[in-house]
C-alpha cells in the first residue's frame, strides 16, 4: 500500500486529488510550484514537441512521486503529466515540504537519493538515442519495475512512445526476444525470463 510507503508522511494533513484516465495532471512548460505523491493508480509523463509529437518519458505507479525535478530547480517544466488510470495525488508545496523536513529531517536524504534516481533515468534516455532500436528496448524493460506477480505492465505502443519506434517494431523485437526465452509476452504485460541475458546483449559490444 502506498500508505506504507516512505513517502507516507507527505500525505498528512493533506487533501487528496482525484484523477480519471486521460485528465492531465500538469502541462509541459508551466510553473512547477508544486510536485504530486501518487498515493494510487498510473501516471505517464511525456515530452512534447513544438509539432506536436509526443514521447514517453516513463510510467509511475503508486508510492512514486512525479514532478519533483522542476520543483526543486524552481524552472518550467520539461514535461507533462496524465493520468492512465484512476488516479489519487497528494500535491505537495515548497511550504508543505519544509515542515514535513522540519518533523522527518532523514526524509531530506531520500528526497536527493530520489532526484539522483531521476537524473539517471533522464540520462539513460539520452544514451538510449544512440543505441539500435532492440537495444533501446531492452534497455527500457530493463528499468521497468514489475509487478508482485513480476508483470510489466505496458502497451507494445507506450513502449513504442518511450524508445521512439514503432509498434510493429516493438512487436518485432518482443518476438524475437520471446523466441529466445528473454521474455513472456502476454496482453498488456510481459514477464522477464532472463534479465541476466537481456543484460547481456544490451552491453555487447561495448568496451
Amino acid at each position: 500500500m502506498a500508505q506504507d510507503h516512505i513517502w507516507a508522511p507527505l500525505a498528512e494533513g493533506q487533501p487528496t486529488h482525484h484523477r480519471e484516465p486521460g485528465q492531465m495532471i500538469y502541462l509541459q512548460d508551466t510553473e512547477a510550484a508544486q510536485f504530486y505523491y501518487i498515493l494510487t493508480g498510473t501516471v505517464k509523463c511525456f515530452i512534447s514537441s513544438p509539432d506536436g509529437d509526443e514521447r514517453t518519458l516513463a510510467l509511475h505507479h503508486g508510492g512514486e512521486l512525479i514532478g519533483e525535478a522542476s520543483f526543486f530547480d524552481r524552472q518550467p517544466r520539461v514535461s507533462s503529466a496524465v493520468a492512465v488510470t484512476p488516479c489519487e495525488l497528494i500535491s505537495v508545496n515548497r511550504q508543505h515540504l519544509e515542515a514535513v523536513f522540519a518533523r522527518r529531517p532523514d526524509l531530506a536524504i531520500s528526497m536527493l537519493e530520489y532526484l539522483a534516481r531521476t537524473v539517471r533515468l533522464l540520462s539513460g534516455h539520452v544514451d538510449s538515442a544512440f543505441l539500435q532500436a532492440d537495444k533501446r528496448i531492452a534497455r527500457h524493460l530493463l528499468a521497468l519495475e514489475p509487478d508482485a506477480g513480476g508483470l510489466l505492465h505496458c502497451t507494445r505502443e507506450e513502449i513504442g512512445s518511450s524508445v521512439g519506434v514503432s509498434r510493429v517494431t516493438v512487436s518485432r523485437v518482443l518476438g524475437d526476444f520471446d523466441r529466445r526465452g528473454w521474455v513472456e509476452t502476454g496482453y498488456k504485460s510481459l514477464k522477464l525470463r532472463n534479465r541476466q541475458a537481456i543484460a547481456d546483449f544490451l552491453t555487447e559490444g561495448v568496451g
